[in-house]
């Protein structure tokens, strides 16, 4: 096996990869639709658990494709396929967050310069850039121009919304791409193998957790914010998954221990980052984004599919670049 698949070229070689997710993914989905019959007339607590583990896999699937329309393209075209989903997202998030007719300005900044600007550096490879735009220049902007609309009325408080839907939608989701156009020695061709190593140990991550805690019943650390997160389940899910990560040294330029610390690092901001966004949501009175129908993008949801890869992304782009020194 391994030497058919370095007689493999790196396109031939992702594309397989591609071939085996979604054959795993139409496996599990079709087992999971034979669960759902069978569970119909079990509880509401268990069809719950059903409906979360079933977003959990439509998660993976609309990823999946994402990634695989991208490298199918090109990493211009992938820059700017993920730039959609970071507008589609940032919208859902604003449309959960009242405004004001002050915050217009500081909207179409947010929306039709900020936005494309991020992801344009990203493809310029100005990754320097790309690290201080939004958290330097951005959140210094953002107020002024808010101010200059002479609306003093929470300004405080619609500008931090504002802020944090740039830095989670934007911010985020723009390093997943970037990590497409790092160059590492003799790893050519084959960045696409880095993302998903990121996606699926994320993903692991928080399928274990849901798993895990499924089955053992902890006191959960905030309640009120969470049923279901406790440090027990966590910390079984962010091992796990590290250690997921570990085994899959072979398809990044990581070694394996070096793999093993990575995945861990972003299983902990992803992990941790999806907690966050459930505070968000119940400060918002929902449960999911894009729920009782208030969604206006047409991609209801959005954020619940990608919280956790926004936290994720950036401290795992940094951490990779800061450790090889790229």
């Amino acid at each position: 096996m391994n030497s058919f698949l370095r007689s493999l070229s790196p396109s031939q070689q992702v594309g397989l990869l591609f071939v085996v997710v979604f054959g795993l993914l139409a496996v599990i989905s079709i087992t999971a639709f034979v669960m759902s019959l069978k569970d119909r007339h079990e509880d509401d607590l268990h069809s719950q658990k059903l409906r979360e583990f079933n977003g959990l896999l439509r998660t993976s699937w609309m990823m999946s494709t994402v990634f695989w329309v991208g490298w199918a393209l090109g990493e211009t075209v992938a820059t700017v396929l993920f730039g959609l989903v970071a507008f589609f997202a940032l919208r859902e998030f604003i449309t959960l967050s009242p405004t004001r007719q002050g915050d217009h300005r500081s909207l179409v900044l947010a929306f039709f310069v900020v936005l494309p600007v991020q992801f344009a550096l990203v493809i310029m490879r100005y990754f320097d850039l790309v690290t201080v735009f939004i958290p330097v220049y951005v959140f210094l902007a953002i107020p002024v121009v808010s101010a200059l609309a002479d609306d003093p009325q929470r300004f405080l408080e619609r500008n931090a919304k504002l802020q944090w839907g740039i830095m989670v939608c934007v911010y985020g989701i723009s390093h997943v791409p970037a990590l497409l156009l790092l160059k590492f020695p003799d790893y050519q061709g084959k960045n696409a193998f880095l993302v998903f190593f990121l996606v699926f140990v994320v993903q692991s991550c928080m399928i274990v957790q849901h798993l895990v805690n499924k089955r053992l019943k902890r006191k959960p650390i905030a309640p009120h914010v969470s049923q279901s997160f406790n440090w027990s389940g966590w910390l079984i899910a962010v091992l796990v998954a590290s250690l997921v990560g570990g085994l899959m040294a072979a398809l990044t330029p990581f070694k394996p221990a070096q793999a093993v610390a990575m995945a861990l690092i972003a299983c902990v901001a992803g992990s941790l980052g999806h907690l966050v966004m459930k505070a968000l949501k119940r400060d918002r009175g929902i449960t999911n984004w894009g729920s009782e129908g208030r969604s206006v993008t047409g991609a209801s949801g959005l954020l619940d599919r990608v919280d956790a890869l926004c936290f994720a992304a950036p401290v795992f782009f940094h951490s990779v670049r800061w450790y090889f020194g790229i």
